[in-house]
């Protein structure tokens, strides 16, 4: 375990947890009585002298307290740093926490899945029936019905009838209260989704989502897409496809404004 001058573990926590410790006298008060602020180490990830920044132990006890930007973040400051905020256990906790969520299941073909927990990262499954339409589903479920064909890339409301279910956007996040969703690719939707079931139970003998095999197969193809329609080399279109989380429109709409950008800079 890492340590500062003579303090204990607990100190060292303390520390990290208060940035403004040096110059707070409600801070001074915790730290040992030989301790002065001229002797005061930078906590910083660049200081090799602050050992408590390379113990995973203390890493992990800080990162657990980190909602999911933050855990980005703090991943690209280091390979230490990366490999404790990428753990799946700490990936999981922050992406549950703002929804109190119970428990998410599956495993993301893509590490960006974790990167965005806002509320249109989630959807309930809806197991189509007879004489259900778009436009009766978007009251039952108090939503736009703009939304869900967009969700559902759907052109119209015809398309409906050829699918067994449609994923539905939540617009209440109390629903996600206490529930276990299902991260799924989704085949119509052709993203990944944190995906809510009637009773938390999956229905696996529908055919609207992508084993790992198939799914690997599709991205590739999509991929290549983008590759052509970009005109770009394949790690490029990689790039774009893992930044937009599997969406080759986000993709392709992210690469479009960085063109532009450079454009405009060129012309400066």
């Amino acid at each position: 375990m890492g340590c500062c001058c003579d303090e204990d573990d607990g100190d060292i926590f303390r520390h990290l947890m208060n940035s403004n410790f040096s110059s707070s006298s409600s801070s001074a008060e915790t730290l040992p009585s030989s301790y002065s602020s001229s002797s005061c180490t930078v906590i910083s990830p660049m200081n090799s002298h602050f050992s408590a920044l390379s113990s995973t132990d203390i890493l992990r006890m800080i990162f657990e307290k980190l909602p999911i930007p933050d855990l980005a973040r703090a991943s690209c400051v280091s390979r230490l740093w990366n490999s404790v905020a990428s753990q799946r256990d700490m990936v999981s906790r922050a992406f549950l926490a703002p929804w109190k969520l119970k428990d998410v299941l599956g495993n993301p073909l893509s590490g960006s899945f974790w990167r965005d927990n806002s509320l249109a990262k989630f959807a309930i499954s809806h197991r189509v029936m007879r004489g259900d339409s778009v436009a009766s589903l978007a009251v039952k479920y108090s939503v736009q019905v703009m939304d869900i064909k967009r969700l559902n890339n759907m052109m119209s409301d015809h398309g409906i009838y050829s699918r067994e279910r449609l994923l539905i956007p939540i617009s209440d996040p109390g629903m996600l209260v206490n529930r276990t969703c299902f991260i799924e690719l989704d085949v119509y939707a052709k993203r990944e989704v944190a995906v809510l079931y009637p009773n938390d139970v999956p229905d696996r003998k529908t055919t609207y989502v992508s084993n790992r095999i198939s799914s690997e197969e599709s991205n590739k193809k999509v991929v290549d897409s983008l590759k052509r329609s970009m005109q770009v080399d394949n790690e490029t279109a990689q790039y774009y496809w893992s930044v937009a989380n599997g969406d080759p429109r986000a993709a392709f709409a992210e690469f479009s404004a960085d063109l532009r950008w450079d454009r405009q800079s060129g012309h400066a």
